[in-house]
């Protein structure tokens, strides 16, 4: 059994705690949070548990042998920071941390002190995106024109961070693992329209090397939650919804292509329509995939699937889309 602690009950922290409490390859041993109802709450659900407000407990116990971090945004990097230079094996929910630099310096500790760092990714553990994922690989969608996402839902409204950071860490995250490289022009336009200086809608534009066009909508402003991408080949067409409980992907056998025209002015198009596929995914938890991932790090000492650079590349264009955002929708280049 591995010893860990988790640092954050609010909103995704106890996920966590329930999932490592259930699961008998760990020992539970601390929960720590500032906000004393939320580790009353934690302590009445799963007994055995200490609860502390004092993360450094944490960090100076010798038994404690993987730390999860799963606080607002701002604490990340200072309560990584610690954990590594105590030799904690580190996760850290997404976003990885608020800055290019600050994620740098904290994939460096890592290699330092010789400790595994993860980063919060779960759609790259998710049964739906792996399998979309393949179909990518194998080309079987052809040649992909474009993707479109869309994130959005009524609130959860924050004063620290607009709603790029809050939402479109995940379609980034997703969107860089399935296609494998990275953008060469990133776009972002928004607005506040509740909170005037925190912009809660936007709509963000990548340009990719493989001539790839990405459109990502994210908003706290929306009548219903839409968690939607369509992926739109040459070849098929997928969508892609994670709020559907049975049919999280749809495969299209549909496309366009351009007849041969012999004559001045003639144009025409042919279009296919076939069949529509759902394929049958394994029902099992991302998060406990997740987990049980950086179980196996944990105990062979080796950085994860969704390590800090993975994380880092994520912050590199949220921070690049954030500063298009304030600068009117400035396209910015990126140098690879």
């Amino acid at each position: 059994m591995i010893k860990a602690a988790v640092i954050g009950c609010g909103y995704w922290g106890p996920n966590i705690v329930r999932v490592l409490y259930e699961d008998s390859k760990w020992d539970l041993k601390y929960c720590c949070d500032l906000d004393a109802q939320k580790l009353d709450r934690i302590a009445t659900l799963h007994s055995g548990i200490a609860i502390t407000r004092d993360s450094d407990k944490i960090f100076t116990d010798p038994e404690i042998q993987a730390v999860f971090i799963v606080t607002p945004l701002n604490s990340h990097y200072p309560l990584a920071r610690q954990s590594i230079l105590a030799k904690k094996p580190t996760f850290i929910e997404k976003p990885f941390v608020s800055k290019v630099a600050e994620a740098e310096e904290l994939i460096q500790l890592a290699h330092q002190n010789n400790v595994p760092l993860m980063v919060g990714h779960i759609f790259e553990y998710s049964p739906a995106v792996i399998k979309i994922k393949e179909l990518l690989d194998k080309q079987e969608l052809g040649t992909i024109h474009y993707i479109s996402a869309t994130r959005v839902n009524l609130g959860i409204h924050r004063k620290d961070e607009s709603v790029i950071w809050d939402l479109a860490s995940h379609d980034f995250g997703t969107i860089f693992y399935w296609l494998g490289e990275e953008p060469i022009s990133v776009q972002a336009v928004g607005k506040g329209s509740v909170i005037k200086d925190t912009p809660d809608i936007a709509f963000i534009t990548f340009r990719f090397p493989s001539d790839i066009l990405v459109n990502i909508q994210v908003s706290w402003l929306a009548p219903s939650k839409l968690r939607n991408t369509v992926i739109v080949g040459s070849q098929k067409m997928v969508i892609y919804d994670d709020t559907d409980p049975s049919q999280k992907i749809k495969i299209f056998d549909k496309g366009i292509s351009a007849m041969e025209h012999t004559t001045f002015g003639e144009f025409q198009l042919s279009y296919r329509t076939g069949d529509i596929i759902v394929p049958i995914l394994s029902n099992i938890e991302p998060l406990r995939v997740e987990i049980n991932h950086f179980y196996e790090c944990v105990k062979k000492n080796e950085q994860p699937k969704t390590n800090g650079k993975v994380g880092l590349r994520v912050i590199k264009y949220l921070e690049l889309a954030e500063r298009s955002l304030q600068n009117n929708g400035e396209v910015i280049a990126v140098n690879h």
